[in-house]
Formats: structure tokens, sequence, C-alpha cells
């Protein structure tokens, strides 16, 4: 007998999901009809872990596919489409098979009584705790409409930062990855030829520089695998530090932050999200101590995440939003200033909203910075390669060519 996995609507139109067993894929569909059910979908467990495996590895959910769903979900629901009608819908035309198969879930959870929330809660690798707590506090305030639309607006500007970030990087990556490329094709096919020549004029007749180029040529070719090797153990070891090791992971932060523009690139980035995940769930409802919590989670640098806490400390404590930031010393004085205008005010949100638009420009000037200086910096580390591989080579053929004039 085979365990099989099945989803099927019954007469009023619920969806049943559950485990039978059955000789044949064809013993269930009778079982079913029987039942007086429509099948959906049946399939073996072991062919649907297969493709669970196979779906989970080639194919992940993209903020741009979230956004798109989100903002399909607030244009139905505040045209009067319900909640589990616009959700079939959107599964059906869906193209990521992943994300059909959890939007088929959270529709089956709501047709049994349940909520939006809690089918989100289901998934929490593909929806985040700021969007969990923007729809649950759209359902607990009668708003699902407007938190629909808050959540889009969330997963549009993320995916427009990645996209910035993507771009800037794009560059940098391409020259680094031609460079590497060239540096192997000199290696193996041009210096060897080079090499044979040299040897018939011996060692002590060729430039000093181009003997001690040729000493790290053959240092590098003879030992590559243990260079290779430990390049790799180095950079595993590295990795299970940093990730294991909260004292490395916490110095890394720490040097991450010090970096020259990379640093202030980042540090403002976070900057303008944490400014815009503040403005969003305030407005949505959420209380500013569970805001902290959920920007704490989702922050993954140790200094930030410090300055979070110690914000959130305070306030338990009994002090202003404004000036437990400030005493973080983190946050820039604008920001702290800011913060300041709109408690007092009683517009907290929007003036976070206005801040968050602020910063999102600095970030990208920064980024268009970065970018402009890169390509001259690599075009520079370029030349210096192909300038020290061709006197290295060259430089004995000059030296020939004299003695023989």
């Amino acid at each position: 007998m085979i365990t099989y996995r099945y989803v099927a609507r019954d007469f009023a139109g619920d969806v049943r999901e559950g485990l039978t067993k059955a000789a044949c894929e064809t013993d269930v569909l009778g079982w079913l009809r029987e039942q007086g059910c429509t099948p959906v979908s049946i399939e073996s467990v072991s062919t649907a872990a297969r493709k669970k495996l196979r779906i989970s590895f080639f194919e992940r959910v993209r903020s741009s596919e979230l956004a798109a769903i989100f903002w399909q979900l607030t244009t139905m629901v505040e045209g009067g489409i319900t909640i589990a009608e616009a959700l079939d819908a959107i599964a059906e035309d869906i193209e990521n098979r992943k994300l059909q198969k959890i939007l088929r879930r959270m529709l089956a959870r709501i047709e049994r009584g349940g909520t939006f929330s809690e089918g989100m809660m289901e998934h929490p690798k593909v929806f985040n705790q700021l969007s969990y707590a923007l729809i649950l506090a759209g359902e607990t305030g009668g708003d699902i409409g407007a938190a629909f639309k808050r959540v889009a607006e969330y997963f549009t500007n993320r995916d427009r930062l990645a996209r910035k970030v993507k771009k800037a990087i794009a560059y940098p990556s391409f020259v680094t990855g031609f460079v590497i490329f060239i540096v192997v094709i000199i290696m193996t096919l041009i210096i060897p030829r080079f090499r044979e020549m040299f040897d018939q004029f011996g060692a002590g007749q060729l430039p000093a520089f181009t003997r001690a180029f040729m000493g790290v040529y053959d240092v590098l070719m003879h030992y590559s695998y243990f260079v290779v090797g430990g390049t790799l153990l180095g950079i595993l070891l590295i990795v299970f530090a940093y990730r294991h090791l909260s004292t490395v992971h916490y110095l890394f932060c720490r040097l991450v932050l010090s970096l020259p523009l990379f640093g202030k690139l980042l540090k403002q980035a976070f900057i303008a999200s944490f400014c815009r995940t503040m403005s969003n769930l305030l407005r949505g409802g959420v209380s500013v101590l569970e805001v902290f919590d959920i920007i704490y989670e989702m922050t993954n640098n140790d200094i930030m995440k410090s300055a979070v806490a110690r914000t959130r400390s305070d306030i338990v404590g009994g002090s202003a939003i404004y000036l437990s930031m400030a005493g973080t010393r983190f946050f820039p004085n604008m920001v702290v200033k800011m913060v300041r205008a709109g408690e007092e005010s009683g517009s907290l949100w929007t003036v976070l909203e206005r801040t968050a638009d602020y910063y999102e420009e600095k970030v990208d000037a920064l980024i268009a910075t970065m970018t402009s200086l890169l390509e001259p910096l690599l075009i520079i580390i370029v030349g210096a390669i192909v300038l020290v591989v061709v006197l290295a080579l060259y430089l004995p053929i000059f030296s020939i060519s004299n003695i023989g004039g």
C-alpha cells in the first residue's frame, strides 16, 4: 500500500486535505468521489517529498513576487472580493510553484475558519515578522485592505533596494571575474612558453625582477594544491567562526561598519530601513515595544542589534523614544531630532516616513559615488597586473636585444 496526499473540494466548495493509503492513484480517485469530493491533486508522499526538495532548492520566493501578490490582494479586497476568492485566483495564475503551494495551504486554512495571519505564521521563511505583524494588526483593527497595501509597499521597497545593491556590485563582480580569468590564462598558457625560453638562457642571466616573478610563479604552481586548499580552509574557518563564535561575529560586525564608504553605506541603509519599518508598523497599529522587537529580530549586525535593544530597554524604563535613541550614540542627531519632533507633534509615523525617504536618497547617492570610484580603481588594478606580467616576461628579451646591439 502507498500513502497518498490529496487535496479535494466537497459539495460546499470547502477544501479538504489529508493522507490516505491505497494500492494506486486510481483507487484514491474513486474513494474521493465516493465521499462526494472533487479531486484537486493526488500524489504519493514520496513523490511529494522529492518535489518539495526540488522546488525548495531551485525556486525561492522573491520580494518582487510577494509585492505583486499583496498588491493584487489589496486591489481585490478593496473591490469587494473575499480573501479566499482572491487567494484562489492569485494561486491559479502564479508561476512560482513553491509560492503556489504556500498560497493553497493558506487558502485551505482560511476555508477551515482560520485567518490570513495564521496562514502566514506557518511559513516564517517566506513571510517575515514585519509582514505578519502588519497583517495581524489589520485583522485586529478591521482594516485588512490597508494592511495588505502596507505589506505590498514594504516588499516593493525591499525589492527596489535589493535591485540597487545588485546593480552596484554587478560591474565590480564582472571585472573581478575577468581579472581572475586573465590571470589563469597567463599562468597556464603564456608563462610556461616563456619559461621554456628562459631556461635556455640560464637563471643567472635573467633580470632580478624576472627572477623574482618566476620564483613566485614556481611556488604557486608547485604548491598550487596547498595554496588553493589553504585558502578554502581559511575561508571555511572564518565562516565557521563568524557563525558560531559570538566574539568573532561581533568583531566582524564592528569591522564592517568601520570600513570607509561601505560602512557608511550599511549604516545609512539600516537607518532608512529602521525608519521605514517603524513608520509602517506604527501606522498599522503595532505597539512601540513590539516594533522594536520586530526590528531587533530583522537586524543581523550585532552593533545595530545592540542599539535597538538598548533603545527598547530605555523605553521600557519610561524614557521617550528620541531620548532612548540618543542614549545609544548610534543614531544620527538628525534622526533623533526628527523622532523628537514626531513624538511631540503626535505624527511620529509620518515624520519617520519622510526621514526614510531622505536616507534612501542618501543611499542612492552613496551607491553612485562608490560605483564611480570603483570603476577607475578596478581598471588600475587590471592595468597593474598586466604591466607586471609584461615587464617580467619581456625584460629578458629587451636585455638580449641590447646585448646583441
